[in-house]
């Protein structure tokens, strides 16, 4: 993360004596990545966290992928999938869209608090289409909401309570995310010409102070699942301090570049992951040359798939295609792409979009899992020549 935050007692010096009040040691964990080289944090727990009791193999319910074959443009509605049951957490109820080696992008609509878990695989990045509740972790709580972005590192243990029905797009990735380099300094503070700062991020602010014994954590690793029993529960931790912690960035906190003719995707860029990206497509004012198209030209990305998930307003190169708020549209390399008939046309002289999306671009091709396979709308590829197979 970009900057340091303390939350909670901590000694003056690290890895020094810190006793609790009757006279023990807290019990020091630091959590780093890249081998100790990088961002950390220094966690002081009440009891020891390596004490378990119980280790055992969970069956991974996700399903593989396949190819996107025959390639073409794809069209999904998250709003058609379905659950078996009404008591859906955010951790074991995500349905797999789309994978590849870097990434797996799933969905979810949660209503039930999630078991504890932790992923050991890689960070996750949550957005919050809709819904509103709390995040609970290791470090403390992150009350989200809708237009929420939810950054949380790897191995950091936490569970999803929601308090209104919370459909959240979950990116599991093998590796780290955070802001893109290009925004951040040397030293790691945002730059004047970052479309977010450091006064938009949102971290856990007080320690959770959670007790209880024998209690079960799900753990994603790189051969499984594995359910640990802890000898007391995770959150149990009274102070930390580092730079690498959960945080949340709300979408409409990101600044939009803007210019007087058409910007390419880049300006857009939030996020960066292993070998992927995310964008976020806000509200603002486009361009305003005299001459300018506001829409966007056709192109070819052809080093990425796109994904683009629309979360809000009129997407508008996207109309007459059947796009509407939940939909997923996936351009995949190997195929130009570009506004809808009509669409270049009706954007002349238009000043300000009202649209919101979150765009993922993988620099290997997305396969589709089971729930992109389940909520597919086939007539999509043909919406431009608006005439298909005979």
């Amino acid at each position: 993360m970009a900057y340091y935050r303390q939350v909670g007692e901590i000694p003056r010096k690290r890895h020094t004596q810190f006793r609790k009040p009757d006279g023990g040691l807290y019990a020091e964990e630091l959590m780093g990545v890249e081998g100790f080289s990088a961002d950390s944090a220094l966690l002081y727990h009440r009891y020891l966290p390596t004490a378990i009791v119980n280790a055992e193999t969970v069956k991974d319910e996700r399903g593989s992928a396949s190819p996107n074959l025959p390639l073409k443009p794809r069209h999904f509605k998250t709003t058609d999938l379905t659950w078996a049951s009404d008591d859906v957490d955010a951790v074991t109820g995500r349905r797999k869209l789309f994978g590849n080696p870097d990434v797996t992008i799933g969905f979810v609509v949660a209503s039930v608090p999630s078991p504890l878990y932790r992923n050991a695989f890689g960070d996750e990045l949550l957005y919050v289409q809709g819904g509103s509740g709390v995040i609970e972790t290791i470090y403390g709580a992150l009350e989200v909401g809708d237009g929420d972005y939810v950054v949380i590192p790897t191995s950091c243990t936490y569970r999803v309570v929601p308090s209104s029905p919370m459909s959240l797009l979950v990116l599991e990735a093998t590796g780290h995310i955070g802001p893109p380099r290009r925004y951040l300094s040397a030293k790691g503070q945002f730059l004047e010409h970052s479309p977010y700062c450091e006064r938009d991020i949102r971290g856990p602010s007080e320690p959770l102070l959670v007790e209880g014994t024998d209690v079960d954590v799900l753990v994603r690793h790189r051969a499984g699942l594995t359910r640990f029993t802890y000898a007391n529960h995770p959150f149990d931790v009274v102070g930390w301090d580092g730079h690498l912690y959960p945080w949340a960035l709300n979408i409409r906190d990101f600044e939009p570049i803007t210019g007087r003719v058409h910007q390419p995707p880049p300006v857009h860029q939030t996020f960066e992951g292993p070998n992927f990206v995310v964008c976020s497509f806000c509200p603002r004012k486009v361009d305003y040359h005299p001459l300018a198209v506001p829409v966007p030209y056709n192109h070819a990305n052809v080093d990425s798939d796109e994904l683009m998930f629309y979360v809000g307003g009129n997407y508008e190169a996207r109309k007459g295609s059947g796009i509407g708020i939940g939909s997923m549209s996936l351009h995949p390399s190997g195929c130009t792409h570009g506004p809808q008939p009509g669409a270049v046309e009706a954007s002349l002289g238009v000043d300000y979009f009202d649209e919101t999306a979150v765009m993922v671009d993988t620099f290997r091709p997305l396969e589709l899992g089971e729930a992109a396979e389940a909520c597919e709308d086939p007539a999509y590829a043909w919406t431009w020549a608006r005439r298909g197979p005979a």
